[in-house]
């Protein structure tokens, strides 16, 4: 399997959208079924993965990312954790992937940032996971949907202690840059681009906004790190009498993402991602719009 760390900074790339989407259109909760649908009816999965393969992206997501112990305990898997690993990972490996990346989304214990007690625990949530693949051949960890930087720095710290893979680390903004998790004290995407660029090999976020804010947070991001960048675009509940695009749902269709793609190549994006209430064809017009193009010399500031 090519290393992907010899692909930084050079061609763009698009990453198949979660798994725990396909499963939400199809009626199931990732987080309290997704891991037993799995192991007993990995059909449905392999239908999933068939049809994103059928996108062309360059890197496949694992079904992974709902095996930290405390998810595993919430839908009473824990004592699969092993078997859960390996099996999602060989369900994607299948399907013969340029790059296969295991997915990590926060693990959704209560942080305490002035308790040592609870810090420990929650790196500890991330240590156990990264544990489950140390034996496995996979290129990298994706971590998204990070909310807090309290969270993704216990994350960040977990998994470079426990594997030397690259990281590619990604936080939930809004419009404004502020992470999603922010209340009484806004927490920027600068500062979560300084975390990320000490702790991660890609740098990124997800945004539901439309292309000038995303661009704008594209630009925001790439004058806060040098690493290369991943910006994944977040796709609201679509609705077959939209007629096009709205502040609610700008990418209400997927090839309203095409034009956004090609303006965030300007500013020297090379990771692309759907997320959301997406189908292949949004992960497909992702790939479209980026297939062939190396990631500017010169981004635009």
């Amino acid at each position: 399997m090519p290393d992907i760390a010899l692909r930084f900074h050079k061609d763009a790339l698009v990453l198949s959208s979660p798994a725990a989407d396909g499963l939400r259109r199809l009626g199931v909760d990732p987080a309290q079924d997704g891991d037993f649908t799995l192991l007993f009816e990995p059909e449905i999965y392999e239908e999933l993965y068939r049809l994103e393969t059928a996108a062309e992206p360059q890197c496949l997501t694992a079904p992974t990312a709902y095996l930290t112990p405390i998810r595993l305990a919430q839908a009473s898997m824990e004592q699969s954790a092993q078997e859960l690993a390996v099996t999602a990972l060989r369900l994607v490996q299948n399907y013969r992937p340029q790059h296969t990346l295991v997915e990590l989304i926060p693990c959704g214990l209560p942080l305490d940032t002035s308790s040592a007690a609870s810090l420990k625990e929650t790196r500890s949530q991330y240590q156990r996971f990264a544990q489950l693949f140390a034996q496995e051949t996979f290129d990298g960890y994706l971590l998204r949907g990070f909310t807090s930087l309290a969270d993704l720095r216990c994350a960040l710290e977990a998994l470079r202690e426990a594997d030397e893979r690259p990281v590619l680390a990604s936080v939930a903004v809004d419009a404004e840059g502020n992470l999603l998790g922010s209340s009484y004290h806004k927490e920027s995407l600068e500062e979560a681009c300084e975390l990320m660029s000490a702790g991660a090999a890609v740098v990124g976020f997800e945004t539901a906004a439309a292309q000038d804010q995303a661009c704008a947070l594209a630009r925001r991001a790439r004058q806060a790190t040098d690493k290369p960048l991943l910006v994944s675009l977040e796709v609201a509940k679509r609705d077959g009498r939209q007629g096009g695009p709205t502040p609610e749902n700008p990418y209400y269709c997927a090839d309203m993402m095409v034009a956004t793609a090609d303006a965030l190549w300007t500013y020297g994006v090379q990771f692309y991602r759907a997320e959301g209430d997406v189908t292949p064809a949004y992960t497909g017009a992702l790939v479209a719009a980026t297939m062939g193009r190396d990631v500017c010399a010169h981004p635009a500031m």
